[in-house]
């Protein structure tokens, strides 16, 4: 039988008349404390945005697609607004690089659906016919760029997600020439 005066050490499965550890366990808790901390801004850091990218063109969706990885995000590609609408992706997409032209649903008509129904993802117009009433309808509902295609420049799309990603609503048009 352990005398009453004796107390368990916390962290540990000795009693002692009193606990010799009871300052450094204090130092260890609060290093901990500020480990979790530190832990979970650099999780914040280096989490990576997932880019859905709609295209019905595969070979223009691959290209795409390489090159969002190839600037260091995830990415998940879709053959048309209709399958990127049924995904789950919709919850977890931070940038959406979107084709102006498509068979059933349009972009455009992708961005006022999403926009109606309270999903307010960045989007990136890509497109490989100019056509400046859609490109200002784009804009004005939210785009954040409309580039032409081809996707000549890595550094232009760059541009365009790091200014999704950062939150500049209303970026000046970049275009490809």
């Amino acid at each position: 039988m352990v005398p009453s005066t004796q107390v368990l050490c916390p962290g540990t499965k000795v009693r002692y008349p009193r606990c010799p550890f009871r300052g450094t366990l204090a130092l260890r808790l609060q290093t901990n404390i500020a480990s979790a901390l530190l832990l979970r801004k650099m999780d914040a850091m280096t989490h990576n945005p997932l880019i859905s990218i709609v295209d019905d063109h595969s070979l223009t969706r691959e290209t795409i697609e390489d090159l969002v990885r190839s600037l260091g995000f995830s990415a998940r590609t879709f053959a048309s607004a209709e399958s990127f609408l049924r995904s789950s992706s919709i919850a977890e997409t931070e940038c959406l690089i979107l084709d102006v032209q498509m068979r059933k649903m349009s972009g455009i008509d992708l961005q006022d659906h999403l926009s109606q129904n309270g999903f307010d993802i960045p989007i990136i117009f890509v497109t490989a016919y100019s056509d400046e009433a859609v490109e200002a309808r784009a804009l004005s509902a939210g785009a954040i760029c409309f580039l032409r295609k081809p996707l000549d420049l890595q550094i232009r799309l760059g541009d365009c997600l790091h200014a999704a990603l950062g939150g500049a609503r209303g970026a000046p048009e970049l275009t490809c020439s």
